[in-house]
Parts: C-alpha cells; structure tokens; sequence
C-alpha cells in the first residue's frame, strides 16, 4: 500500500492524523558513505534519489547546510519547458520535461506539476523569424511546438496588449503546450522524502567546510560542521555557492560567476492568466500560481553575490515590463519578493561532469534553468557518479568545451555571464 492514499488519508483521518511518518529522517552523518552529495536542493536529492533507483547505490549522504528547500528550488519562479534551440539543451532538457510528467505518480508526492503551456512573445519579424527558426528546430528533436500569429496569441491570452499601436506591438509567438508550471517546495519535499524511503541519509544543518585527500591527490571525504564524512565518491550541487565551495577544494576559479535573480508575487486575484507569458521585447516571465498571485521575474542584478536579496532598480524595471504587457494589471500590489543566487555560466548553459579533480564531480552552472531541469540533471548526474562517465544527455556539458571552444551559447552573446 502506497504510503500517501486513499487508504492513508482515511486511516488517519480517524486517528486525529497522529500516525503519519515524518517525510524524512533527520539522519545523523555516518564516517563514510559510498557517495556523498553536497547540496541538498533539488539538483542534490534529485541526483540521489536516482542513484538509489536506477544504480542501486543506497549508502548516499546529501550534506545540506541549512534546511532541505531553502535554497533556490525554494526561490524560483517554477517554470518548466523544453523550447531550445541547440541540440544538446533541447534533447537535456526535453528528456527533464518528460521526467516531469510521471514525477507525482513516480514520487508518490504530488509535486503540482501542471502544463498550462509557455508562450514566448515575438515584437519584430526578426524575432518571429527566430522563433520559426527554434521552432523548426524543436520539431527536428521531436519536441512540441506552434507558431502563433497575432490573432492566436490575442485569443490564447485574452488580458494581453496586443493592439497595433502598443510600444512593442505583438507579431506572434511560439507556444510550447507541454511547458507549464511545478509546485517548487513540493518537488524538494517529495524527492527528499523519496530518497529517504531508499535509505539514503539527508543530514541538514551541515556545511562542508573543506576536502579530504588521499596520498594521490584524489577526493575521498570532506569536513563538515558536524565531523568528517569519508566517500569514494563527492557530488557538488550547491547552484550559486558552487565558486565558494570548490574553493574548499583547493579550486580557484570555475567558469561561472554568482549573481543574484530576483523574483516576485503579487496579492492573489481570481483566475486570470492561465499560462506562462514571457516579454520578447525585455526580459520578463510572468504566470499565475494556484494561490492567485501574480508569479514574475526578470534579469539578473547585474553584479556578483551571495546575497539573497536583491535592489529596488530591479523591481522597477521588471514591474514597468509587466506593465507593458498588461496594462490592467497597474492597480495590483506588490505582495513581496525575494531572491535566488545564480550560477551563471560564461556560455548560458549547464555543466555536469566528472572532476575537475579525482573523486569529485561537479553539477553547475544553470543560470535561469535550474528548476525546470530538476529531474534531468538529477538523473544526468547520478548516472555520471554511478558510471564515472557523462550519459549522451549531459556529454556535452563538460568543463572542457570552454578550453575546447565548443561552447553551447543559445544566446549567442559571448563569454558575458550576465548576458545570457
């Protein structure tokens, strides 16, 4: 009988829900695992949940160094697609789309995952001869897409400026029905909970604080605040901290630079946009969630930190976007905001590979695409750990391409974290 059921729901119903089991242990660290992952966000639990699953590796430590979801899975704007335009994202990240779709039945968690679609407006023709060209592109990979005009767009978001005489006048856009939205605490709580169910420790309040090595040089262990934990194997799934933690390893410099992202909710309204809408013209996503808030973000800070927090420039410019788009919305209140640190990558797109020591792997790099590749990179990188090498899904997301020139820009705008 499935822990969360009917069954369940009825049993303690009846006994004043007295019985029910806490979602996970709160596991004291053992002296050594065969697999320690450092991060305990989605990345993290996800990657061990699929190595106890699919691998059969069951003595896994995820060391978290606060509480499982208060990092940036619990910090996003919860938006999943797979609408890229080069072939190693658009194949990652649509194999993470279709991981999405049986996660609840997988997890046995209702992680609220609902395809409400993703519609990226397009302002000129040029930008519409783009999204024709993404599109084509998509259909080559097998992946779902359409092509709207004006009057489609008009009808599939009936709130939206689309008149002829608007500042950025709207052309059309590419709609990816399958996208849509995923509950972000949900998704941590039902992978942690999963993991657990396989025997997996989840230690919180436990920060990494440096490296151990062998003879040889090689990974075998790590301090932490609460002792030192030996592995022959350590995952790093710490998103923005990444720079800072690897430091501990004695690694100066990586490819990426933290920034912060900013995100935002208005006071709840009825229903009234049932999609994912981003602004073509400016950087701006916007959906409504389940509680009736106004869910939007926008561009990074534009300068490097660890601070969840972010500055007022921000809030103004990500608010006068989404006002360009739905002048209606002008009478809403802010509710609050907050904010996520960003590993921004100098080519916009994920690494997952093994080193850059031995014994160490490393999971980085995801700029604005962390939530929606959860399940993806999780299974990515527990096949990588389990195999000591990348699955066909992740090869492409080495450190080397950087040394290599085989950058994976989707942007195409350079080595500029910022900017992609």
């Amino acid at each position: 009988m499935a822990e969360y059921s009917l069954f369940s729901l009825v049993r303690n119903a009846f006994t004043g829900n007295r019985a029910w089991r806490p979602a996970w242990r709160a596991a004291e660290p053992k002296p050594s695992y065969d697999v320690i992952i450092v991060g305990g966000g989605g990345h993290g639990l996800a990657t061990a949940y699929y190595l106890a699953k699919e691998h059969g590796i069951r003595d896994v430590a995820v060391l978290e160094k606060g509480w499982i979801g208060g990092g940036n899975v619990g910090r996003n704007t919860t938006i999943v697609r797979s609408n890229y335009l080069l072939p190693a994202n658009s194949r990652f990240y649509e194999w993470s789309l279709k991981l999405w779709e049986g996660l609840s039945a997988e997890l046995n968690y209702n992680v609220m995952f609902s395809q409400r679609g993703v519609l990226n407006l397009a302002h000129s023709p040029a930008q519409l001869d783009a999204y024709a060209r993404r599109g084509n592109a998509m259909r080559l990979e097998g992946i779902d897409c359409e092509l709207l005009d004006r009057n489609d767009v008009a009808a599939f978001v009936p709130g939206l400026d689309v008149s002829p005489d608007a500042r950025f006048p709207v052309l059309g856009g590419l709609l990816q029905r399958r996208g849509g939205t995923a509950r972000h605490d949900a998704v941590a709580w039902g992978f942690a909970r999963a993991a657990d169910r396989r025997g997996v420790d989840i230690v919180e309040n436990c920060e990494v604080t440096g490296f151990l090595r062998d003879s040889g040089g090689r990974i075998v262990g790590v301090e932490t605040t609460r002792g030192t934990v030996r592995a022959a194997k350590v995952g790093i799934a710490v998103a923005g901290s990444t720079s800072e933690v690897i430091r501990r390893a004695g690694i100066d410099r990586l490819p990426i630079e933290s920034h912060v992202l900013q995100a935002f909710v208005s006071e709840p309204l009825k229903p009234i946009l049932d999609t994912v809408v981003t602004f073509g013209a400016g950087h701006l996503y916007v959906s409504q969630s389940d509680k009736g808030g106004l869910v939007f973000g926008g561009d990074i800070d534009g300068y490097n930190s660890w601070a969840q927090r972010g500055n007022l420039p921000v809030v103004e410019d990500v608010a006068s976007l989404l006002l360009t788009m739905f002048p209606s919305y002008g009478r809403l209140r802010l509710l609050r905001s907050w904010g996520g640190i960003m590993d921004m990558s100098m080519d916009g797109s994920p690494i997952i590979t093994k080193g850059p020591l031995p014994g160490l792997y490393l999971n980085a790099g995801w700029c604005y695409g962390g939530f929606k590749a959860t399940p993806g990179s999780g299974w990515c990188f527990a096949w990588t750990i389990a195999k000591d090498e990348p699955h066909p899904l992740n090869a492409a997301f080495t450190l080397d391409r950087f040394h290599a020139g085989a950058v994976i820009d989707e942007r195409g705008a350079g080595p500029v974290p910022w900017h992609h």
